[in-house]
């Protein structure tokens, strides 16, 4: 039986500053995450990122993305990681300002190509496309 692919809704949960470490080792003027912010949704066809979504979030996100949109499962076995199947939690790789996200299967067909960036980028408050450079 063949698997239907579905979209991944991608929200943000939260959004951490470490003060500590940013007073340490944070270049002058760093500040929180400027291009999410927690309530935040973004939806992927399962293999391409959202438009607005940070590059670096979606590299720490895309294999997690692709497994839930074709159905993975739990990932990583029951009792090891997240409880629901199809459902998983997980940071961007910014260790002095992570953000965490939540993905989850979402009972709708994608989209051959994911939104355009021109319609979206005010919405997911990234004015200046700085999440696609």
């Amino acid at each position: 039986m063949k698997t239907q692919v579905k979209k991944v809704k991608i929200t943000v949960l939260r959004t951490n500053f470490y003060e500590d470490l940013v007073k340490e080792y944070g270049a002058e003027g760093f500040t929180t995450c400027e291009l999410h912010r927690p309530g935040q949704v973004f939806y992927s066809n399962g293999w391409q990122k959202p438009s607005g979504l940070c590059d670096n979030a979606w590299k720490c996100m895309s294999d997690y993305v692709l497994s839930i949109s074709q159905g993975g499962g739990v990932i990583y076995g029951e009792g090891n990681w997240c409880r629901e199947p199809d459902m998983c939690v997980v940071g961007c790789n910014d260790g002095l300002r992570t953000v965490i996200f939540k993905l989850e299967r979402f009972d709708e067909d994608p989209d051959t190509f994911n939104e355009d960036l021109s319609i979206c980028k005010d919405m997911h408050m990234d004015p200046s496309d700085t999440s696609t450079k």
